[in-house]
This record gives structure tokens, sequence and C-alpha cells, in this order.
């Protein structure tokens, strides 16, 4: 089996030494591993300025697994994985930023669980469990042995980070979706995509570790709004016109269709008519005019 990661970066030569190691710690470390993994490394670089570059072909020299640096412009971080996937020649592919790393059993977990799904033809991907430094769960345990993204988030109250390793025949079938020329977008748009005909098998352990902080996303949450709407846009347009939110709690249904009018707002794109559920309907009717008012105060902040 071949497991190709895929890591986009951006500045990050003082930290990819750290997953440089924890991935080859993990195929030096178990026999079982050495034998029946082969790993592929796929760098994106999105226009570093640091001494990236240098540092790779470090890495590359010392021969210890196989890697492929890209470069490019700086075009964000989901044109970075875009533009790389396609190289991809594993069994699987996960996907692991460069402030990441790999815990040390992960590639004997990943084996695992691949030989007991290898056959299915149902599922798109393995989903595993995230821990942070402390060795804390980012989110909850699953509740269930198979799920979809949309599912784990909306129906079953997760609100962590998940690792998904993908199977590389569905996974090159898909791209993340950028509207006119942004640098973000939600991942949730391709995986509800996926959503639609296969699920997820999930594994309750960690197969990442990650400097997380839980403020990091919500300070920055203003500007990545305003700088990417349209992709934002079409992402809550899309839960809209796919799900009528049955078994999706109030609170949940509630936070899709504020920020649906926040975004219809910002792009100036207004849809009620694709809204799927009457209910649905009626909150959008109900909550429009003091959303305009909140979308107004929000984009002249």
């Amino acid at each position: 089996m071949k497991l190709s990661i895929i890591t986009p970066t951006y500045n990050r030569a003082n930290m990819l030494g750290n997953l440089y190691n924890s991935i080859v710690k993990n195929l030096e470390k178990n026999r079982e591993v050495q034998q029946n993994i082969q790993v592929q490394w796929l760098i994106t670089d999105d226009g570093s300025t640091d001494n990236t570059e240098e540092l790779i072909n470090q890495y590359i020299s010392e021969k210890k697994i196989e890697i492929q640096y890209h470069k490019q412009e700086n075009q964000g971080k989901m044109s970075a994985i875009n533009n790389v996937v396609q190289y991809a020649d594993g069994n699987l592919i996960v996907e692991c930023d460069s402030d990441d790393i790999f815990s040390d059993n992960a590639f004997y977990d990943i084996l695992q669980a691949y030989y007991e799904t290898k056959e299915r033809n149902d599922l798109y991907g393995l989903c595993f469990l995230k821990y942070d430094l402390k060795g804390n769960n980012i989110g909850n345990r699953f509740q269930r042995e198979e799920t979809t993204m949309f599912d784990l988030y909306f129906k079953e109250q997760e609100n962590g980070e998940k690792a998904i390793v993908f199977f590389a025949n569905i996974r090159k079938q898909y791209q993340y979706k950028i509207e006119k020329d942004e640098k973000f977008s939600t991942e949730a748009r391709m995986y509800h995509e996926m959503d639609l005909k296969y699920k997820m098998k999930c594994i309750n352990k960690p197969i990442m570790i990650c400097d997380y902080k839980a403020d990091g996303y919500t300070k920055n949450i203003q500007k990545i709004f305003k700088e990417n709407p349209y992709g934002h846009y079409a992402y809550f347009k899309e839960i809209l016109e796919q799900h009528d939110m049955t078994g999706i709690s109030l609170k949940k249904r509630l936070y899709v269709i504020k920020h649906y009018i926040l975004f219809s707002y910002l792009t100036k794109q207004y849809r009620i008519g694709s809204i799927k559920g009457m209910k649905n309907k009626m909150i959008y009717i109900l909550l429009f005019i003091p959303g305009m008012i909140k979308s107004y105060h929000f984009k002249n902040k």
C-alpha cells in the first residue's frame, strides 16, 4: 500500500522539520509499516520567501522517503492542493498542514483501517481523530462507525477537527471549489459533494497532532469572510439547496441561514427560490431585514 501525503506550505520552513521527522519515525518504528507502506510526500510551496526550498532539497538528498517539491506563485492553500493532487500515485491520500505532525502510530492505524475497508466501493475515506499538543482530542469521539461530513457536523454535534485519509481513486475525481480567484474556501464544500455519493469510515484513534489554537480561526474570521465572500456564499447556498435540514437542530439551522443572508449581502446575490424546505424559507423571510442590517454593519466595521 502506498500513502500520498499532501502538504501545502507558505513560509513554514521552521516547522516542516517536525512533520518530516514524524513521517520518518512512523516508517522506522513499526516492522509491519516498513514492510507494507510506501510513502510519497508531495509539498506545494505557495510562494514562500524563506528557505523552504533549500530545506526540502536537503530532505530529498537524504533519500529516506520519496519527496516531490512543487512551487507556485501565491494562490492560497486550496489552489496549492488542487495543483498537486494529480501527482499523487498512492492508494490513499492524506492532507497534512505544515504545522501538523503525525502521531507515533498513525501509519499503523491507517494500514489496519485500509486492510478492513479496501474492498469497499461506498466509502470515500477513513476519518480519524486529531489531538492537540497536550494529548487532548480536538472535538468529540465518533458516535457512529460510518457517517458523512455533513451529518457529522450538522447532526452529530461535532465542533472540532478531524483527519481524513481519502481513497485516492475517489479523491482525485474532486477538487476544492474556488470562486473568483479567492484564496480561501472551506474544505467542506468538497466534502459535502462527496457525501452525496459516499460515506466515511470512522476510527476513534488519532493520527495527527497539531498546535491547535481555539481562538485562531475566530480572531481571523471577519477578515476571512470579507476577503472570500463568494466561496462562502456558494457553501451556504449549496447546503440550503441540497438539504431541508430535517434532523438538524434549530441552532444549526439558524447558523446556516444567518450566514447565507450575510454572504448574500456581501456578494449581492439573493435567491430565496432555491432554498429547500418551507421552514427554511420562512426563517429566511423572518431574518432577512435584521440580517441585512447586521450585514451592513459587519461590512463597514
